[in-house]
């Protein structure tokens, strides 16, 4: 069984694209993403619009995952015609090139790390951390990690993470940032003005509360689920990293394409530089790789997901707050009962 060195050298073959390929692929993508949202305004009956703006919603993820390989340049690298639709829809996605790439590339160099900053992921603390820190630092913790913060992914995640944050900390290095959400709030307010309230939510508000939500939740389960490891950073080793804490997320035929493939995640962060397209040959050619930790879209799978909080080194597993809670009973009933000196 390949492992360490030899594994990330054995995927490597397959960090190739095909270029025609990785063309029709994102032409096609963002033809139908056109056609998908010109109809929640055009369509005659609202009975079409409502299914068109979901649709719509669907392929901003999967034109986000296109978006995302040729930032890690696996696909349409040196191309100034991709260069110049990735940057324009970086914009309108609210995750725009500048940010993004910077700090997915943190991610990927620091993913599963105890003690590095949360910079492109949720953040991790150990329970004796969790449990030696006041109030509101719990408060501010949980929250970043609560399933309605991560549904509302569209205001939490991008709207002000990816943009508002990106800009106020450095707007010279972060300008579109700034021009991403002028060009959004514009938007909504034309499109609110000439075709209305309703148009407004099925154009914008339905398709990236869909797209920033299922992205949020992706980006969080695929990092954290039941049997994900952690390291210090002086155990930390990137082939590890990559097969114990990145899951692979088992997904249907439809939501695979939607989502194009990224749920072999764990492939993804063995070598980035795969063409999402070739991650399904890449898993069944490489045995090593068909025994990741799985997790998936269930809805038993997303609660244990959701269920995780900490990181207990003790356990060598996340826990739950119940568990946390536990842990804390017991640890007050082994203490022993003061001695009173008559």
């Amino acid at each position: 069984m390949l492992e360490g060195k030899e594994l990330i050298l054995a995927t490597k073959p397959y960090a190739c694209e095909n270029r025609a390929q990785s063309w029709l692929f994102t032409l096609s993508t963002l033809a139908l993403l056109i056609v998908s949202l010109t109809g929640t305004l055009a369509l005659p009956y609202l009975a079409l619009r409502i299914p068109a703006s979901i649709l719509s919603g669907l392929l901003i993820v999967r034109m986000f995952v296109i978006y995302h390989d040729h930032q890690h340049h696996a696909i349409l690298h040196h191309s100034a015609i991709a260069e110049a639709i990735m940057v324009t829809f970086g914009i309108y996605v609210l995750a725009p090139s500048s940010i993004w790439k910077r700090s997915h590339d943190y991610h990927h160099k620091h993913n599963s790390k105890l003690f590095s900053a949360s910079i492109g992921s949720y953040p991790i603390i150990t329970r004796k951390k969790f449990e030696s820190a006041t109030a509101a630092e719990r408060r501010s913790y949980l929250f970043s990690r609560h399933p309605l913060t991560i549904a509302a992914g569209y205001l939490s995640m991008f709207m002000l993470g990816m943009c508002v944050q990106s800009f106020v900390s450095s707007p010279k290095k972060h300008i579109d940032s700034l021009i991403a959400l002028l060009i959004h709030l514009g938007g909504s307010v034309a499109v609110c003005y000439f075709w209305g309230w309703e148009s407004w939510l099925l154009f914008i508000v339905v398709p990236f509360t869909i797209a920033c939500g299922l992205g949020a939740y992706l980006f969080y389960a695929q990092h954290n689920f039941p049997g994900v490891t952690f390291n210090v950073n002086q155990e930390w080793c990137y082939d590890k990293a990559a097969l114990l804490s990145s899951s692979h997320m088992v997904m249907n035929p439809v939501m695979k394409w939607f989502t194009g493939n990224i749920g072999y995640h764990h492939i993804h962060h063995l070598n980035a530089r795969i063409p999402f397209y070739r991650l399904p040959e890449v898993m069944q050619n490489i045995p090593a790789l068909q025994h990741a930790k799985v997790t998936s879209l269930g809805f038993r799978d997303v609660c244990a997901c959701f269920r995780l909080k900490v990181w207990d080194p003790e356990q060598d597993r996340m826990i739950s707050l119940r568990e946390i809670r536990s842990i804390r009973s017991a640890l007050r009933m082994s203490k022993p009962d003061p001695v009173i000196v008559a």
